[in-house]
């Protein structure tokens, strides 16, 4: 009879372990899914911040060659050379004036459901 008892007492040790292990695994994931939204985050500004980058550099180069057909239109800017998925970099030009030329930059950058979008007007001197 003391066997019985003892079998017994070890499945309850084991049905409680394996509680507890699915507790911690609740609170590990929660933590994991945290830390991955926060990765995917910091590729995408890091992602958009590189677009920005690229976008100032095409403008300030057509701006000096003084190429008139990129002014006061939305040129949209092919991305397969910076192996970026989902991404979208679109650059608009105005006329320059005393030596100012205003460029807005439009950007999207995605990765799985998140999407990052910046549109924002810079000031270009030569």
């Amino acid at each position: 009879m003391r066997k019985g008892k003892r079998d017994g007492f070890v499945l309850v040790i084991v049905i409680v372990t394996i509680a507890l292990i699915g507790a911690e695994m609740l609170v590990l994931t929660g933590s994991s899914n945290t830390i991955l939204f926060q990765a995917n985050n910091s590729y995408l500004e890091a992602c958009e911040q590189n677009l920005i980058a690229s976008g100032l550099a095409w403008a300030k180069k057509n701006i000096k060659n003084e190429n008139m057909k990129s002014f006061n239109k939305e040129i949209e800017l092919d991305l397969a050379d910076i192996n970026v998925k989902r991404a979208a970099l679109s650059v608009a030009i105005e006329k320059p004036e005393n030596k100012q030329t205003e460029v807005q930059i439009n950007t999207s950058c995605g990765r799985g459901r998140q999407v990052l979008r910046h549109k924002k007007k810079y000031q270009v001197r030569l």
